[in-house]
């Protein structure tokens, strides 16, 4: 522990505060770094959760900075990302926004994505979809031969047909 204390210091991310019997610590983050505290609660979110989007980035640093709206999120994570200490990810597979992480421990290694079969597409349909939609349709066959037989019925009774 301290040989990381130690590493900490060194980069002049805690600084040594005096305590009674034991000696205490204050990170120094914010001013090591240069930023202010709201892209400081995003960086210290993203490094303890992961990649998130800034719609999660916004609920989930509420205790340590409370964001107006996601426009204000996004403006300090676009800050962030300038310096790099921050980076869009690509957007995944049927996901609706992009999710950001942060760079303090280095480029984040890509996900690995279950491989997609070469005739694949977005509309592609699986076999249980396939299944799914013939039951439908046999139960919908049924259903409107049911009604032509009662349809034929009220004829007959009203002397229609």
């Amino acid at each position: 522990m301290q040989a990381a204390l130690d590493r900490l210091k060194s980069l002049s991310l805690v600084q040594e505060s005096s305590g009674g019997r034991v000696m205490r610590y204050a990170h120094n983050a914010g001013k090591a770094l240069g930023i202010p505290p709201q892209s400081l609660a995003l960086l210290a979110v993203l490094f303890l959760r992961g990649a998130q989007t800034a719609g999660e980035l916004r609920v989930n640093s509420e205790r340590l900075h409370r964001f107006g709206d996601i426009l204000a999120v996004e403006a300090f994570l676009h800050e962030l990302a300038e310096r790099p200490l921050v980076r869009e990810l690509a957007r995944a597979p049927g996901a609706r926004e992009t999710r950001w992480t942060h760079l303090l421990s280095g480029e984040p290694a890509e996900p690995a994505s279950a491989p997609q079969p070469a005739a694949a597409s977005a509309d592609a349909v699986t076999v249980g979809e396939i299944a799914a939609m013939k039951a439908n349709i046999d139960h919908l066959q049924r259903e409107v031969a049911a009604l032509r037989e009662a349809m034929d019925r009220l004829r007959s009774e009203l002397g229609g047909g």
